[in-house]
Parts: C-alpha cells; structure tokens; sequence
C-alpha cells in the first residue's frame, strides 16, 4: 500500500505528530482553486441574475466583511473588486461593525454586503448580517461560505429575495485550526464573482496560479523546513496593494501556528520606513512578497536593498521575483516557468508562503499544527464572545 504524502510528511507521520489535516489542506489548495473556479462558471448565470441589477445601481456601495483570516480576505481583494465593479468598496471587519454598525453603515446608501465565513457560525458574523439589515433599508447580501450547515448558509435559505449564498466545495471547510484552504478559495471566489464577464481570462489566469502553487509546493517544502529550523523570534512579511492584506493573513498564520512563540508583524514596504522598521532586531526575519508590478518593485526593491544591507545581517525571503537582484534573500521563492501569468491571482500563491513558514515552524517547535493552542486560548471557531442588544 502506497502512503500518501503531503508536505514532505507520510500519512503515519503526519498523524504522529498532529499536522496531517494542516499538511492535506494546504497542499490540496492548487486543485481545490480549479474545483471553485469550475463551481463559479457552472452557476454563473445565477451568480449574474443576481449581481447585475445591483451592480447598475449607480451609487452602490461594497463592504466586505469577516473576522480574522475572513476579515483579511476583504483587505486583500477591496482594491482589486473596486477595479473589478467600478464601485465604492470597503473592506471593514465584523468585528468592528458589531461594536460600532452606526459608523460604518449608511441607511440611504445602497450597499451589497459580501459576506466570508469558513463555518458561518462566529458570532459577529451572524450578527453583523442582523445588524446590516436594521441600519442599511437597501441592502443585499452575498454570502460566501464554506459550510452549508453554518448559520449565515441557513440565513440565505430564509431570505432568498436579497440574498444569494454561494456555498464552497466541502474541501474549502478546513478541519484544523488555522485557515488556508477556506482562506484562499474565499478569495479566489471574490474575485471571480467581481468580474465574471471576463470568465475566460480569469481560467487561464487561474489555472496559472495552480499550476505556479503546485511548483511551489513540489519543490520548496525542504527550503522552508530549513528555514524553520533557523533560530528566529520575530518575523515581519511586507506587501504592497492587495499584497498587504496577505502580509497581514501571514502575519497571523505564522503566529497561530507557533502558538504565538514567534512574534509577528505586517506593513507596507513604504509604510515600514516610517517608523515600524524599529522593530528589526538580530532575532527577526523579513518576507519580501514582492508585487508582479514592475513600477511598484521599484519601491519594494529600494527597501529590500537597504535591509540587505543592514549590519545586523537580517536573513529575508523573497516572493515573486524571476532573477535574482542585488540583494540577498535565504530563500528565493518563484516559478521557473516562463509562461507564468497569473494576473492578481498572484495573491493566493502569495499566501503560500505565511502557510508554509507556519506550518513548518509550528513542527520545530514540537507544537502540532492541527491544534497548535497549547493553552486553548484560541480555536477553529472563536469561543466567548456574547452578543449584546445595543438599546
């Protein structure tokens, strides 16, 4: 009998030291892209019948919302679904909209709330969507959710007159703790519906970030296990536009999955000059994720430069470049490929990289990835948070 093996690790290995659901769901993510791309073209007609009137409304308003790794998701795409609609869009956390809704929505502004949720269950997320429908009077919901029994999920199938629930591969649902393949496909999702008369570009593009990202994970793995095993304490992952919001989703991945033994950070490359640079030390390692736009590398460079030169001899990773340039990186983390053209797709290979150091570190650690919280402080679905009637 064959062993699978997922992330350098055989199955019996994998369940010895608690990691085989995290290995699984990050190296499945390449194919479970093609199964979501594939499940947004066959419903896109319904998907359209659904978005095109509202999308014509001429002052509409787009918030993306979530909590955590889902609130990210909104951070990543706003810009590029902006680009995508030609509309307004915010990326605002469930978290803040639960504590302060009369800040952020607007009653006489027409508003399409995009929902992301892997389970549908947290409460902020439940009870943003109520809060939505008592402070927005022209409101429509587009839930994306990675659980067909989630409480957002049920709350479509109530309110099918303003609300269109497009329910992910079984796949997308993450067993263990931390987000990565419900993470990406969610993503991916937005985009997609963000734009789908262009369907049959956005196949090619996607189907180039699956084939970029099973490179990726057929050949780095050893690199980032390594990498691991180097003694680090602090790591800072840069990005730029749409990048940033992956930086941030790193940050976290990376931190949840050590438990919080490796501090974390995110910035911009320009927004780290000015002052947050402060937080370097001989214990910190950098992860460039580098933009696929050639103007904005210009200013990503000028700051990669200048860290290689430190005197401290700051170890970084890079993402996203083809050659090598003139400055030193540990890793180098790009696609031989020469016909890679993955378009903003870039972003969810981009969210590899987070993953990959996390779930690696995690295992140096002697911590297991399914379930890293030693003390339970943290969970698959945040626990404790009591909803408050605001009077």
């Amino acid at each position: 009998m064959i062993s699978t093996t997922y992330l350098n690790l055989d199955h019996q290995k994998a369940e010895r030291v608690g990691a085989h659901e995290t290995a699984r769901e990050i190296a499945h993510q390449p194919h479970l892209w093609l199964d979501v791309l594939n499940l947004i073209d066959t419903n896109k007609s319904q998907i359209l019948a659904f978005l095109d009137p509202i999308f014509e409304i001429p002052n509409l308003r787009i918030i993306l919302t979530g909590a955590g790794s889902s609130a990210f998701i909104g951070e990543a795409a706003q810009g590029l679904v902006q680009k995508n609609t030609g509309k307004i869009t915010q990326a605002l956390a469930t978290t803040d909209l639960v504590t302060h809704p009369e800040l952020f929505f607007m009653d006489d502004v027409p508003t399409l709330l995009i929902s992301f949720a892997r389970s549908g269950n947290s409460p902020e997320s439940v009870e943003t969507v109520r809060l939505a429908d008592l402070h927005a009077s022209n409101l429509y919901h587009f839930i994306i959710t990675c659980n067909e029994e989630g409480q957002l999920a049920e709350y479509a199938r109530q309110h099918k007159s303003n609300t269109h629930c497009l329910q992910l591969p079984k796949e997308a649902n993450d067993k263990s703790l931390a987000m990565t393949g419900s993470f990406t496909s969610m993503l991916l999702s937005v985009l997609l519906i963000s734009d789908l008369k262009a369907m049959i570009s956005k196949k090619e593009e996607v189907a180039s970030a699956s084939k970029y990202a099973e490179y990726i994970l057929n050949n780095y793995p050893p690199k980032f296990q390594k990498i691991a095993d180097l003694d680090f304490e602090r790591v800072i992952f840069l990005g730029s536009g749409p990048l940033l919001g992956i930086a941030r989703e790193c940050h976290l991945k990376l931190q949840e999955l050590t438990d919080g033994q490796v501090v974390c950070k995110h910035d911009s490359f320009l927004g780290f000059r000015h002052g947050p640079r402060a937080v370097l030390n001989e214990k910190s390692l950098v992860v460039f994720l580098f933009s696929h736009d050639a103007h904005v590398y210009q200013y990503e460079r000028d700051l990669a430069k200048s860290i290689s030169s430190d005197l401290r001899e700051i170890p970084s990773i890079s993402f996203g470049i083809q050659e090598k340039d003139d400055f030193d990186s540990i890793l180098n983390v790009s696609n031989s490929s020469s016909d890679n053209t993955v378009g903003d797709f870039n972003v969810l290979v981009a969210t590899l990289i987070g993953q990959l150091l996390g779930f690696y570190k995690s295992l140096a650690l002697g911590l297991h990835p399914d379930s890293p919280s030693v003390s339970g402080a943290i969970s698959r679905v945040v626990q404790g948070v009591k909803i408050y009637n605001k009077h």
